[in-house]
């Protein structure tokens, strides 16, 4: 089970960022810094990064399946619209 515990919508102009989100997984697993960005493509949910000695941007949570990453994208973009 997927429960989006806190949304902040971003009142940004021109920004692509537009809300934060924790996530609370199972009731076991709470995932702080969830991100809804505009993309050219419409609305997607990226996970939350840490910066690298190289400079470069990399995930710190992975999804092992595609099910879950979609699974966990569809609640907080429902959130998000809400």
């Amino acid at each position: 089970m997927i429960r989006v515990e806190k949304l902040i919508k971003l009142n940004k102009k021109g920004s692509s960022l537009k809300a934060f989100a924790n996530v609370v997984l199972d009731d076991k697993l709470l995932l702080k810094g969830v991100k809804v960005v505009q993309g050219k493509d419409g609305l997607f949910v990226a996970m939350p990064q840490q910066k690298g000695k190289d400079d470069k941007w990399y995930e710190s949570v992975t999804f092992l399946t595609k099910e879950g990453k979609e699974t966990l994208q569809e609640a907080v973009l429902k959130a998000y619209k809400k």
